[in-house]
């Protein structure tokens, strides 16, 4: 198909159109609202045959949708920030009683004080809740990321709720020109929901959120953290049969100009972007610098991005979100990675762009700078007045 331009959020939208999901239930917050409101249209024009629900809250959205994806319904919902927050109880449900429900998050911060803009705070907030977490960096990327994701937490080796998340503002709300697939092409590539099951099945009773005591509450938990270490193999698998149909091709951690490199920065989100631009403007200084950018936060892809990291003399790790009394959340998690490597690279952490502040490319040389010379603290905060 050829070109258009659309926003982050609209392209959400489309994607879920074209994959006629059976039940919507969401609650509209900035700057995740024109995914609802568009998906609302296709639902009022007929579009569509899903059933969509406009709840009176987060916590509501995601109850319902609980509700209809444990009795056998393809379903989705978006949110961001305090709306993610106010879901926080029932997030942990969703992913205990393996329903694979598909949610688009726009990253914005968390109160207080009140900020509309995008950090990465509200995602990070809910990384131990046992949702697959997949971080895009453009409209394109939320688009095929929200294709992908209902065959990553549909496939019966996980059944595992899955966020797809896309910087508020800097993504939801950028109109960039994108690529869509054929309607008949996207339905195929998805495919019908294979697991029907209904909480009325009187022939085949079934119990749904009862009460764990002692004896299985940890049994399980185990069952999820054993469905988290299949989600690598089986979103590899779903990234190639998606470059089979469209001819994009994504990889759980992408490296950039890295094989020659001595320093690198880590990213997630709409900046791994911007420093691709960094890396070519130094290269072509003559610096030996590359960049990485990390698509999967949940599960944390420990062992391969391990190997891609160790050997560098120098690696700063961008967080977009603050552990107050610690580091950024990021950070640990590469740290940790690396712990058992023979040749790893010294680490820092660059805490940035929180309630949306901009990043600036002088900023991100800066990084490299202190990288290449050994300066700056362990933990740093970029662009913030002293």
């Amino acid at each position: 198909m050829e070109k258009v331009a659309m926003n982050g959020d609209q392209v959400i939208a489309l994607a879920w159109k074209q994959i006629d999901p059976d039940v919507v239930a969401a609650y509209p917050i900035t700057p995740q609202t024109i995914i609802v409101e568009a998906f609302s249209e296709y639902v009022a024009d007929g579009l569509v045959n899903t059933e969509y629900v406009c709840a009176e809250s987060e916590h509501s959205a995601m109850s319902m949708c609980i509700g209809a994806s444990a009795s056998g319904a393809r379903t989705a919902t978006a949110t961001a920030s305090a709306g993610l927050a106010f879901m926080w109880e029932m997030l942990y449900i969703a992913s205990g009683m393996r329903l694979p429900i598909v949610m688009a998050v726009a990253n914005r911060a968390l109160s207080g004080p009140i900020n509309i803009h995008c950090d990465h705070s509200d995602a990070m907030g809910a990384r131990d809740s046992g949702w697959i977490q997949i971080f895009g960096e453009n409209v394109q990327e939320a688009y095929d990321n929200s294709i992908m994701a209902f065959r990553i937490a549909e496939h019966m080796d996980l059944r595992l709720p899955t966020m797809t998340c896309l910087d508020g503002f800097i993504v939801t709300h950028s109109l960039e020109r994108f690529e869509p697939l054929p309607d008949e092409v996207v339905k195929k590539f998805v495919g019908p929901f294979k697991y029907k099951r209904s909480l009325l099945d009187v022939k085949n009773p079934t119990t749904f959120g009862p009460f764990d005591w002692t004896d299985f509450y940890f049994e399980h938990k185990y069952q999820q953290v054993d469905a988290m270490r299949h989600v690598i193999p089986v979103m590899e698998q779903v990234q190639d049969d998606f470059a089979k149909v469209s001819g994009r091709r994504y990889n759980i951690i992408e490296p950039y100009r890295l094989d020659d490199a001595d320093y690198a920065v880590v990213a997630m989100g709409s900046t791994a972007g911007t420093l691709k631009d960094i890396v070519d403007e130094l290269r072509a200084e003559g610096k030996k610098v590359g960049s990485i950018k990390l698509r999967l936060f949940r599960p944390f892809p420990a062992q391969e991005l391990a190997k891609i990291l160790q050997g560098l003399k120098g690696v700063a790790i961008l967080d977009r979100a603050v552990s107050i009394g610690a580091s950024g959340p990021l950070f640990p998690e590469v740290r940790s990675a690396l712990y058992d490597a023979k040749d790893r690279p010294k680490l820092k952490n660059y805490i940035y762009g929180l309630g949306g502040r901009d990043i600036k490319p002088e900023e991100l040389k800066h990084v490299y700078k202190q990288l290449i010379y050994n300066e700056g603290e362990l933990v740093n905060f970029l662009g913030v007045r002293a």
